[in-house]
């Protein structure tokens, strides 16, 4: 909260504290309200660099930065997996079968080849080119899961999280480690040890 917003503000942020959306809006308003009441206070363009700037330097924002600059060099190496690795075999046994030149013409006249016909300006449907595309994706797909699985075997296995719950021995349910007495059924449970849920 900044401290030029009101008491009554501070007090309906605190009651919608479980929708943050509201809180935001209040919050907003009130600014915008204070800031036309006091016209010495700094232009609103002020608050939406500070906005921006708060939001450049999350983290959130530097992982997808990095993920996507990872991500790009990440496609050349797919690339060159699928086109130099994988398609080669796969092309010796299809016995260099290319679905590019299948078409379907939607005019008059016949054309020798798809390239004669786009040439030409004519109407037509190319779903041999969707079929190779359909193809290289599963393709890409496939290769890219085969990199992820022998990535994460490399991986060491993470350590389970910490139990954070118990089981209520009397009727079953599931309460918070420290709880001395069961919200449901009003058991005492401090003296029973610690069973996870």
């Amino acid at each position: 909260m900044h401290e030029y917003e009101s008491r009554a503000a501070k007090l309906a942020a605190r009651l919608l504290v479980g929708n943050p959306w509201i809180a935001m809006l209040v919050s907003r308003a009130t600014r915008a309200l204070h800031s036309a009441a006091h016209p010495t206070h700094p232009h609103p363009g002020h608050f939406m660099v500070d906005e921006f700037r708060k939001f450049i330097t999350r983290g959130n924002v530097l992982d997808l930065a990095v993920g996507i600059v990872i991500g790009a060099a990440f496609t050349g190496v797919v690339q060159s997996f699928v086109n130099d690795v994988l398609m080669p075999p796969i092309g010796l046994v299809l016995g260099g079968v290319d679905f590019s030149e299948l078409y379907l013409h939607l005019g008059r006249g016949a054309f020798p080849t798809r390239a004669a016909a786009v040439e030409a300006g004519a109407p037509i449907i190319s779903y041999g080119l969707f079929i190779n595309n359909v193809i290289a994706f599963l393709i890409t797909a496939f290769a890219v899961f085969l990199i992820i699985k022998a990535y994460q075997r490399t991986r060491p296995p993470e350590a389970p999280p910490a139990a954070a719950e118990k089981q209520c021995p009397f009727c079953y349910s599931s309460i918070h480690l420290a709880a001395i007495r069961c919200p449901h059924c009003t058991s005492d449970v401090s003296g029973l040890p610690s069973q996870q849920a």
